[in-house]
This record gives structure tokens, C-alpha cells and sequence, in this order.
């Protein structure tokens, strides 16, 4: 051991000796001027520069390797290139004009950046223009008109990535590439990130278990910050939103900056928003949320690699709709006491108001998280490091407000850990392992879903990728191993409160859950390959296999939350998922037309499912707890088939070069297959909770020219088109079909100048459903939130937010320039 350390401190010292600094310039290639504003970044090493008023740029304190760098400038085509900084320190970039949205650099579910076109991975990347010109209310919802991508959603405040009709625990969503651990196998329970740390988006849209482990099964989600500033820089901004729908107020605050390769930053962000309205139900009671974020980040950017550590604390409080109504006026009513007797009408002062109701749920999440790159002569290792504290209280107690009802406290140790072999005849190789610790406890409860509960992953894999002329190869392993385990869980009447409450002692105690240990492995892999015809066409093919555990709740869980409104029961005797999957996609790009198409089919073994269960003398099964009668829902599982594909075209005719027609379509279809004894019906063939058919359509005009004190001013209008999903799992009542809908949305913004060209603020007006069409998305679960589904009108549930526009404001803070 002594020796291993003595040979790794010797290639420390030998590669801290080798230090570059690489300089050069950024011109136009047509008349070869000077460009300023270029972005020179070397995204491995996380350092980079801003090329100056003669187009000249310097990047210090940079490791002698060969590595890849990125330049770019709106408006022109990206230059990526391989650099080997121990031969060349220097570079003459030059940039050609371009109207076509050019290929990026993707980190996720590869071993080192990659071009987005040369990684075999079904990917989509979503940059930051796409989310500074989109309005939402949270992390997920930019997501859900990019084609593939949807959201389960329960009203504004909770929305849970959809990728290729899988979602919840099959989803794994990443935040600077650690993953993101905060009770996510409720669909009710939200993405503690706030949404102005966002910069860009990058998603693996199939199984990426061979990098991530289980709960990747169907995909990534990497939630991405902004690039630490150039050396020298100091820099910042001040944004605001105001939406009219629900009357959300968010602001948010930055600085970040870099002294000499020290990294800092902070950001603070506000948001609150009362209920949100539709032209059928008006103002949907118990909707509104407030949520306050706070992030900090410190680091060191060396010749030896970078060490960044990041800190942030999410406070979120979301109301929870229940849909009870008054069954003649069809308006919202509200719970006041626990015997839930009597229930009056919500008055329009509380419809309005932005004060946060009793029946409510609270989510406070931390996160300690450290990103470091050393580099080790020609090789390089790579460990990301995180702690992460998630405390969710769901208070239903209308009598006594303070008392919480569901109390989870989650701890979770995440560590990711890869070593980068030499490159040697165009071969990439990595090797790691990674994994999390994890525990879970709910003594404080006094609705008790889940048990107390612990578990631990940990996952060796290797990974390798080639370049050869115009082939690009890439193929890994993995196995993984799982140990979980949950303690017996008793409970008694407290005689104070009258609620429920854990003991340690079963003497004259109800036992909620039985003792229950299982691990569970499985191996994971991939074999991609990418043909490049020609500069401007490429194929891609993948075949990947994925594993998942089954999670806490669907092995464990027998209890009622008020976010559900319903009651859960898990099945301790469940069996890991396995998918198989495999894509096909055909790319194209040249001066005024992109366009690509992507097919896909995947078979996932032991699919597990929510489906409602019915009682013995027919009708919906009833549990009752505290007065109130709940329908009960079980998981299962089947064997699973899902395909479909995407296609987009997005044209730029000449001359009119300022004008972008984007148009795109996604589809998913599910089926099930059977499994376990059951019988596949009319009823049952298809699975529940998957998004039909969309296209989006989207007009966009462009003048990235100053006219006056405007600079990119930019325009559009969209059209999203959902099918009827009658392929619908309507067994049991579990699911009913969806009529089809059209929305029509739009947008304008600009930079606002002074003389000397230099943006004082931004601004943005952005519509979405605009016609105030009343719809019901597949996707949302308050579509079934309804205590009288059979009434006079016709409709059932809640329906989706209606006409929203949306102001935006940002104005950026220019400290130091370098």
C-alpha cells in the first residue's frame, strides 16, 4: 500500500511539473476579423476564456494531455477539435456563419465530453437559449414539448420526467452529473433543484444503467450549472418572472466568479405562485407553492485538474389537491377537521391568496457535493462525491396543523469513482465503480406508508470507445449488487393526539411492517456504434441492456398519504426489472435543413405497474382510514413492450435566413405482454400513464443584428398537438382515455442596448395556451382527482392550467471583465 501511495505521489509531482498555457484567436472565415465574445472551453478540464475586442484568447494553468476543446459564438458553426496540449499551446480558430443550431459537447453517459453526433447514445441536449425562451413553473416542465420527453405532473408544483413512456424510478435524474436523491419513488414528489442553477440539459433517452446503475434503466436526466467564469472574471445577474395564470412571483440572484483559477459563486432564488385556473374549475383549490434555494460553490481549477465543491439548500412548500367538491355548485371544498364530516365551499379569498394552506407538504433537501479530475500523467481519475439530507413532511391534520402526517427523513452518501487509462491507438478506456448509501427514516410519522429502511449499491464497470475514420464505437459492463433492508415498524394510538405513532415495544402495539432483507444483481451493458457518411450525415445504432431494483415503496409499501389519495400496497416478493433495448437514428444537417429520425423498441422483463384493485362484490376496493373512504391500488408486475420513435425537421430557408421552421412528432406505444398467471384482456393490453402521440410546430424569426436598442430580438409562435390516448389500461378503472387536444403558445424578446452595444437588461413576454383551451393531460395525476366522477356536467377530475403569460427580466451584473 505504501508503494502504491509513493508511485502515486511520483506521477503527481511528474504531471504538476507539466504545465501550458494555450493562447490563440478566434476570426471570422470569410473576411478573417477579429471575433470577440467567442467561447474558448475545455470542457474535461472545466477551464476556458472569452476571446477578447481582437478575437485573442489565453486559458492558464492547464495540464499537459491531449484533450478536447470547444469554440463557439452564436450564429456561427461550433469548432471541436482534439488538442494535445504537449505539442500544441496555440490555435487560429476560425468560425463560418451558420443558421443551423450546430452539434454540441455532451458529459452524460460517456466517459469523457463527446460530440453529441459521434456518441452512439440516443441523446437530446437542450441549451440554454431553449430555456431562457420557455415558461414554466419548475425544473421538469421545459422538458415536456422536446420530442421523447413528457412529464407526470400533479399540478404546477410537481412534475416527474417522462423519457420514452418510462418514468418515476426508471428515470434517474442527475444534477451536475450526481444523482439526485430525494424520495423519488413517489410520482408526487418533485426535483429539488432549483430551476434558475439550469444552464443546460442533457438526456440519455434509453437504458444507462452501464454508467449510472440501477434507476437508469430508462434513462438520464442531467440537470446542468452554468461554466465556471474565465480567469479574471467576476459576473452575475438579477432575473425575474411573473406569470398571470397563477400569479407566480420568482426572482433570483447570482455572482460567480474566478480569481486566478479560484472558482466562487452563489445564487439565491424566491418563488411563490396561489392557485392555478382553467376556464372549467376556475381556480383550482390547494395549488399554490413557495419555494426558496440557495447554492454555493467553491473550487480550484490547477494545473494537476479541478476540485470543485458545490453546497445547496432547497426549501419547497406545495398545497395538495384532493378535488373534493360540493356536489351541486361542482366548486372546491376543504377538510377542517379529522373526522371530515362536513366540508365547506373554498371562499375566493383563498383561492387568492398566496399563504400556504394547512394540508400541505414541505420538502427541505441539502446537498454537500464534490466533482474532482486529477490528472495522472496521461491518464486522469475522476470522483464525484455527495451528501444529501431530504426531510418530507405532508401535514393532513387540519386540527392540528403542526403535526405531519407523512415524515420522511432520508440521508444518502453517493460516490462515483472512474480511472481514465492512456489513450493508445485511438482506444478510450475507463474502469470504476460507484454506488450510494442510503437510509430512511419515518419515526415521526404518524401516517405510516413505507418502513424505516437502509440500503447500499455499489457497481464495478468498465468502459471503451474508438475512433476509426468515419466509425465511432463504444461498448461497457457493469454489474450490479443491491442490499436492502427495512426494520418491523409497530404502532399504538398516542392518547394526547389521537394519531397514530411509532413504538420500539409490540406490547398491545398494531404492526405496520414485518422485518425484510433481499439483495438483488444484475449485469448491465451496451454495444453502439456511429457511421459518419459525410460531414453532414450520420447513422446511429445501440443496443443496450438495463437493470432495476424494485424500490422501497413497491416492495414495501401499505399505508395512505394525502398525495396520493389513495392507498398503496407494495409486494416484498418482487424481482428486478431487465430491459432490452435498441435504437436506430438517422441524422442530417447542412446549411438550411436539420433534420433527423429515431426508432426504438424495448422489452423490460418484470415491468412493474400501479393497478387498481376491486372488491369481491364488484366495484373499486375501499380502505378506510379516519373516517374517510380511499380506493386501494397494488403493484405488479408483467412483461413489458414499448416502441416508437421521434422525428424531427427543422428548415431555414434562403434568403430568409431569420426564419426557423421547426416542426417534430413523438410516439410511444406500450403493451403488455402478461406474466405472473394474468390473463391479457381488451381491458389490460396496455400499460397505464403513457403520453400519446405529439407533434410541435414552431415559428420562429431571429434578427441577431442591432436595430436601435434592440439586439437578438427574436419572435414565435408554436403549435403542440396531443392524440386521443385510448390505449389506455381501463382493467379496474385503473385508467380512462383522453381526448385529443391542440395548443398554441408564443413568445418575443430582445436584449435591450445602450449606445455602445452593451446589454443593460433582457426581457421576454412568452404565452402558452393561449386559446385557454380546457384539456386534460394523459399525464397528469390530478386527472382523477375527484370526489363525485359522475355529475351532471360530463367531466370528471381537474383539468390542466389554462392561458399563462409569462414576463421575464434579466439583468445582467458586470463586476470584473478580465
Amino acid at each position: 500500500m505504501k508503494k502504491f501511495l509513493f508511485f502515486v505521489l511520483l506521477i503527481l509531482v511528474g504531471s504538476a511539473n507539466a504545465q501550458v498555457t494555450f493562447s490563440g484567436i478566434v476570426r471570422s472565415k470569410a473576411d478573417k476579423e477579429p471575433l470577440p465574445g467567442a467561447i474558448v472551453y475545455f470542457p474535461d478540464l472545466r477551464n476556458g476564456a472569452v476571446s477578447q475586442k481582437d478575437g485573442s484568447f489565453e486559458i492558464n494553468n492547464l495540464p499537459a494531455i491531449k484533450t478536447l476543446v470547444q469554440i463557439k459564438l452564436i450564429g456561427y458553426k461550433s469548432v471541436i477539435q482534439v488538442i494535445d496540449l504537449n505539442q500544441q499551446t496555440s490555435l487560429t480558430a476560425e468560425l463560418e456563419e451558420s443558421v443551423v443550431e450546430q452539434n454540441e459537447i455532451v458529459v452524460t453517459g460517456v466517459s469523457k465530453a463527446t460530440e453529441v453526433k459521434k456518441s452512439p447514445l440516443p441523446m437530446t441536449f437542450i441549451d440554454s437559449k431553449y430555456l431562457e425562451h420557455t415558461t414554466g413553473t419548475n425544473a421538469i416542465d421545459v422538458l415536456v414539448n422536446v420530442p421523447g420527453l413528457n412529464a407526470v405532473s400533479t399540478g404546477p408544483g410537481v412534475s416527474k420526467p417522462v423519457v420514452r413512456g418510462l418514468s418515476g424510478s426508471r428515470i434517474l435524474t442527475l444534477f451536475d452529473g450526481v444523482r439526485q436523491e430525494g424520495q423519488q419513488w413517489g410520482d408526487e414528489h418533485g426535483v429539488e433543484v432549483d430551476q434558475y442553477l439550469i444552464d443546460r440539459i442533457e438526456v440519455v433517452k434509453g437504458p444507462a444503467s452501464l454508467i449510472y446503475g440501477s434507476d437508469a434503466l430508462g434513462g438520464v436526466i442531467n440537470l446542468l450549472p452554468a461554466n465556471p467564469m474565465p480567469a479574471g472574471v467576476i459576473k452575475g445577474s438579477l432575473q425575474a418572472n411573473y406569470q398571470t395564470n397563477n400569479k407566480l412571483r420568482s426572482v433570483s440572484a447570482a455572482l460567480h466568479g474566478n480569481e486566478e483559477g479560484l472558482i466562487w459563486g452563489i445564487r439565491a432564488s424566491d418563488k411563490n405562485a396561489i392557485d392555478y385556473k382553467n376556464r372549467y374549475d376556475g381556480r383550482v383549490f390547494n395549488t399554490g407553492l413557495q419555494e426558496q434555494d440557495l447554492c454555493l460553490q467553491v473550487g480550484a481549477n490547477r494545473k494537476w485538474g479541478y476540485s470543485h465543491l458545490t453546497f445547496s439548500s432547497f426549501d419547497n412548500s406545495i398545497e395538495i389537491p384532493d378535488g373534493s367538491r360540493d356536489s351541486a355548485s361542482r366548486k372546491f371544498t376543504k377538510q377542517i377537521s379529522e373526522a371530515d364530516t362536513l366540508r365547506p365551499v373554498v371562499s375566493e379569498d383563498e383561492l387568492n391568496s398566496y399563504a400556504i394552506n394547512v394540508i400541505h407538504q414541505r420538502v427541505q433537501h441539502v446537498r454537500l457535493a464534490s466533482t474532482s479530475n486529477f490528472i495522472l500523467g496521461q491518464s486522469k481519475m475522476a470522483l464525484r462525491l455527495g451528501y444529501q439530507s431530504s426531510t418530507r413532511r405532508e401535514y393532513a391534520h387540519p386540527q392540528s396543523p403542526e403535526v405531519p402526517g407523512l415524515y420522511l427523513k432520508m440521508k444518502t452518501g453517493t460516490y462515483d469513482l472512474k480511472y481514465y487509462l492512456p489513450e493508445k491507438e485511438g482506444w478510450e478506456k475507463a474502469a470504476g465503480i460507484n454506488g450510494m448509501y442510503q437510509v430512511n427514516n419515518t419515526d415521526a410519522a404518524t401516517n405510516f406508508v413505507i418502513p424505516n429502511y437502509s440500503l447500499f449499491d455499489i457497481a464495478p464497470f468498465l468502459f471503451a470507445k474508438k475512433n476509426k475514420g468515419k466509425w465511432d464505437l463504444a461498448f461497457g459492463a457493469r454489474y450490479d449488487m443491491r442490499t436492502f433492508k427495512n426494520s418491523s415498524l409497530f404502532v399504538i394510538s398516542d392518547p394526547t393526539t389521537g394519531f397514530d405513532k411509532m413504538v420500539n415495544d409490540s406490547t398491545g402495539a398494531t404492526k405496520r411492517f414485518s422485518e425484510y432483507s433481499h439483495n438483488f444483481s444484475g449485469f448491465s451493458g451496451s454495444f453502439g456504434l456511429t457511421y459518419n457518411f459525410t460531414s453532414q450525415f450520420l447513422i446511429k445504432a445501440n443496443v443496450a441492456r438495463g437493470f432495476r431494483a424494485p424500490n422501497c415503496s413497491e416492495l414495501t409499501a401499505k399505508g395512505v398519504h394525502p398525495g396520493t389519495g389513495f392507498e398503496q400496497i407494495g409486494d416484498a416478493n418482487f424481482k428486478p426489472e431487465y430491459s432490452l433495448q435498441a435504437d436506430v437514428g438517422a441524422f442530417f444537417d447542412s446549411e438550411h435543413i436539420s433534420a433527423s429520425a429515431e426508432i426504438f423498441m424495448n422489452t423490460i422483463d418484470n415491468y412493474i405497474f400501479n393497478q387498481k384493485l376491486t372488491s369481491l362484490l364488484g366495484g373499486d376496493s375501499i380502505y378506510q382510514e379516519s373516517g374517510n373512504n380511499y380506493p386501494v391500488y397494488k403493484f405488479v408486475q408483467t412483461k413489458a413492450l414499448l416502441f416508437g420513435g421521434e422525428a424531427s425537421l427543422d428548415l431555414h430557408p434562403h434568403p430568409l435566413d431569420w426564419l426557423h421552421i421547426e416542426n417534430s412528432i413523438s410516439l410511444v406505444y406500450a403493451e403488455n405482454l402478461g406474466g405472473n398467471g394474468a390473463i391479457i384482456t381488451a381491458q389490460n393490453k396496455y400499460l397505464p400513464s403513457i403520453p400519446p402521440l405529439h407533434t410541435n410546430t414552431e415559428l420562429r424569426a431571429e434578427f441577431r443584428k442591432k436595430r436601435g436598442v434592440f439586439s437578438s430580438l427574436f419572435m414565435k409562435i408554436g403549435f403542440q398537438y396531443y392524440a386521443a390516448q385510448n390505449r389506455a389500461f381501463t382493467m379496474d378503472n385503473t385508467e380512462t382515455t383522453t381526448p385529443a387536444y391542440t395548443l398554441l403558445d408564443a413568445g418575443i424578446g430582445s436584449d435591450i442596448v445602450n449606445k455602445k452595444g452593451m446589454t443593460m437588461f433582457t426581457l421576454g413576454f412568452f404565452g402558452t395556451n393561449l386559446m385557454d383551451a380546457a384539456y386534460q393531460s394523459n399525464m397528469s395525476r390530478l386527472k382523477y382527482f375527484d370526489n363525485y366522477p359522475i355529475n351532471g356536467t360530463g367531466r370528471s377530475g381537474i383539468y390542466s392550467m389554462g392561458r399563462n403569460v409569462s414576463f421575464k427580466l434579466t439583468i445582467p451584473i458586470s463586476i470584473k471583465e478580465g
